[in-house]
């Protein structure tokens, strides 16, 4: 199956979540490639791996829209939380000996571009200029202490 291409259209403009989406496409465009060793351990680790890494970003990404006062919040978390629900049900599947790899994979990289896009393109301007706002009142800005309470 062919890779995830990071394109500009994907960019967000706020380098942290640019920098964890594209983390994210690394981690999927991994579980691509161990997907052809048929290797349950590598497969399995790159999975959990790759959920965990998406927990915390989702987290992140969420206190970043808490801090700016986005008012779609509630529906954003939602979003999360279903996205998460489904993962968690292929990993279930997958613990089960069921191979979800082809089907995981197509979803996961429909879902991202989609997301992020859409879903995540709704908050960038509002998160943008709360991010302005804070860089010029503080010298440790809510991102640099934010990164370092969800991604030490």
């Amino acid at each position: 199956m062919a890779h995830i291409q990071w394109t500009s259209d994907l960019d967000t403009n706020i380098q942290v979540i640019d920098n964890q989406h594209r983390r994210i496409v690394d981690y999927i465009n991994q579980l691509d490639d161990v997907n052809e060793s048929k290797n349950p351990a590598e497969i399995e680790q790159v999975l959990n791996d790759l959920v965990d890494y998406t927990l915390s970003h989702f987290a992140f990404e969420e206190s970043l829209m808490e801090e700016a006062g986005y008012p779609f919040i509630n529906g954003h978390k939602r979003v999360h939380e279903l996205f998460v629900k489904r993962v968690s049900d292929f990993q279930q599947r997958f613990k089960m000996g069921e191979d979800i790899s082809r089907e995981l994979l197509i979803v996961l990289k429909s879902w991202l571009i989609n997301h992020i896009k859409s879903d995540d393109n709704d908050y960038v301007s509002l998160v943008q200029s709360n991010l302005t706002q804070d860089s010029k009142k503080n010298t440790d800005g809510w991102i640099t202490r934010s990164v370092k309470k969800f991604f030490r």
